[in-house]
């Protein structure tokens, strides 16, 4: 089966461990997601099974969408509520305060990744290096917060919660640090939800639970979305002895197929819409190369 398994990851587990369950639940070993979860988070992950997994890179869209409640008066050394207490401040700043704060990390930014991240430091990842105690220097990213409002407000207790759209490697844990350092007063994330990733909204995604009862019912089929789904480029048509070439890997001539020639990515597909990869067109030779070439597993 190749194809591609929306996921609403449950709180608790980690990607690598819900894209496992996804394994034994299909029955398959080749299994991978497009991108990670913190444990504690839920929400959109997408799952590739088989020949679906050679397309993760080629996914054009890579923006988040997020839901995220946080605490005002309390830091973390994971910046999460998970974490260990580094510090505790009386709280003096309204939802109003929140509010005008928050138009600070609208558009274009820079965000210094947390030290509990995936994130590489000479081969070693940046949680294995701070669960060592150790902490190293991290260069600051250029990120895009699309969309920032407040969605909830608590005064009472401090507690509210935001909607957050952004571009790929935003850190929302880092964002609410900000955001409460801001105010003075400093602020930890108590729950992240991503609601949409990779052009996929929440609404659509399974969780484990849904798909173990779709297995027992015989209809797990159902969840599995085609590969091309996922992948939004522009559609090429390609005649029979064209559609032979191109599945063999080879190139084809921009100048003996209709469509879209623009150079870049396009997917493929043969007279009768079988799907049959993605080809890059080259500006200058006006050929297009066999990019990734579909094939079931």
């Amino acid at each position: 089966m190749t194809g591609f398994v929306y996921l609403d990851k449950g709180e608790g587990m980690t990607s690598f461990f819900a894209a496992s369950r996804l394994r034994r639940i299909f029955g398959m070993k080749k299994i991978g997601h497009t991108g990670t979860l913190d444990p504690m988070a839920t929400g959109v992950l997408p799952v590739a099974l088989g020949g679906a997994t050679r397309f993760i890179e080629l996914i054009p869209s890579h923006d988040k969408a997020y839901r995220a409640s946080f605490r005002l008066g309390t830091t973390t050394d994971t910046l999460d509520i998970t974490g260990e207490v580094l510090s505790e401040s009386e709280v003096s700043s309204t939802a109003a305060d929140v509010e005008n704060v928050l138009g600070k990390f609208r558009g274009e930014i820079s965000q210094l990744p947390p030290m509990y991240s995936a994130i590489k430091k000479d081969g070693v990842r940046l949680y294995t290096l701070a669960r060592q105690g150790i902490e190293v220097e991290r260069e600051e990213r250029q990120i895009t917060i699309y969309r920032l409002e407040m969605t909830k407000a608590d005064e009472e207790n401090n507690e509210y919660e935001i909607e957050v759209e952004c571009s790929n490697g935003t850190y929302i844990r880092s964002l609410i640090s900000d955001i409460g350092e801001a105010l003075g007063c400093g602020a930890v994330m108590t729950s992240l939800r991503r609601t949409k990733a990779n052009g996929i909204d929440e609404s659509r995604c399974f969780t484990v639970e849904m798909l173990e009862k779709m297995k027992e019912e015989g209809r797990l089929s159902e969840a599995v979305e085609a590969v091309d789904e996922i992948l939004s480029y522009s559609r090429i048509k390609v005649s029979e002895a064209q559609t032979k070439r191109f599945s063999n890997g080879g190139s084809l001539d921009c100048n003996r197929f209709g469509g879209d020639k623009t150079p870049g990515l396009h997917c493929v597909y043969s007279n009768e819409g079988a799907f049959l990869g993605i080809g890059e067109i080259d500006a200058d030779s006006q050929m297009m190369t066999a990019r990734k070439v579909y094939v079931e597993l």
